[in-house]
């Protein structure tokens, strides 16, 4: 795999960031034919318009769902999910809402749920991070917005697409190694990860009596639109630099963790978490 040295110096100046500015492009490509692991299945993926959610929506495509995804505001990002999508042969949709508002949340699983036929995964993944060195910078306003889109999106998503899966369904979240390491730039975003991991446990004690499996997934370092609308443009050269591997990970790289717990291979698996990091060792 290549270095952390192949990522140039950049930046943007938006959060969430768009993909079609990086260079070199996230690799999101899976690199296994598609052997139907979710053939017929119905997967809704929120933030699927870039990063680790486009990865997902690409691979669960080729193993047979059909998918549909839930954006913010990055229309030429979520276009490009969605032909992909289609070039794995599966059907995509794409839906834009701002999920941290309870009724658009509700309104974008509902109408997603209609054209799909119903939902049988839910992957939660949408989020916002900002950096953050001083404690006393963090505003109000600031924190709200954070957690609105980290942690009561996943609440609204998941209160909203309950009445939808069936015995069998799944539900994966997006947290972080920041949940269980912390990190003193981003202290809010870190902050929600944990909740998101808390809940996730939570209400996998709840379901697990209704058949449905809830897990989570917290990545590493992963280059993503994240990385260039969070970092100064010089402090992105460096990135992923730190974990045991010298690399930062690719998005294909995480989204098979997914794969395996919204199919058949994760039966087993429910309250868990699976940490694609590059090798750092934290609690689970």
């Amino acid at each position: 795999m290549s270095k952390h040295t192949d990522i140039p110096a950049q930046s943007q100046d938006a959060m969430p960031a768009h993909e079609y500015k990086m260079d070199p492009p996230p690799d999101y490509m899976p690199r296994h034919p598609g052997v139907g692991k979710l053939e017929g299945k119905r997967a809704i993926i929120t933030g699927g318009d870039s990063g680790i959610g486009r990865d997902v929506s690409v691979l669960f495509a080729r193993e047979g769902a059909e998918v549909g995804i839930i954006y913010l505001d990055e229309d030429r990002d979520a276009k490009e999910t969605v032909r992909l999508i289609e070039n794995e042969g599966a059907t995509g949709h794409a839906v834009q809402a701002d999920i941290g508002d309870r009724a658009q949340a509700f309104d974008a699983v509902r109408e997603l749920a209609e054209k799909m036929g119903g939902i049988d995964i839910l992957v939660n993944n949408a989020a916002q991070q900002w950096l953050e060195t001083e404690l006393d910078d963090i505003t109000e306003d600031h924190l709200r917005r954070t957690f609105d889109s980290n942690v009561m999106g996943y609440f609204f998503c998941t209160q909203a697409a309950a009445d939808h899966l069936p015995e069998g369904g799944t539900i994966i979240n997006t947290a972080s190694v920041n949940a269980f390491k912390g990190n003193a730039a981003l202290i809010s975003y870190s902050s929600t990860r944990g909740a998101i991991t808390a809940f996730s446990r939570s209400i996998a004690s709840q379901l697990v009596s209704k058949g449905i499996r809830v897990n989570c997934v917290a990545p590493g370092p992963i280059w993503t639109p994240f990385i260039p609308g969070t970092m100064p443009a010089e402090k992105v050269e460096g990135f992923g630099s730190q974990v045991p591997m010298q690399r930062p990970g690719q998005p294909w790289e995480v989204a098979t963790s997914y794969l395996f717990l919204a199919s058949s291979d994760g039966s087993y698996f429910t309250g868990q978490t699976l940490h694609p990091n590059g090798g750092m060792i934290v609690g689970s």
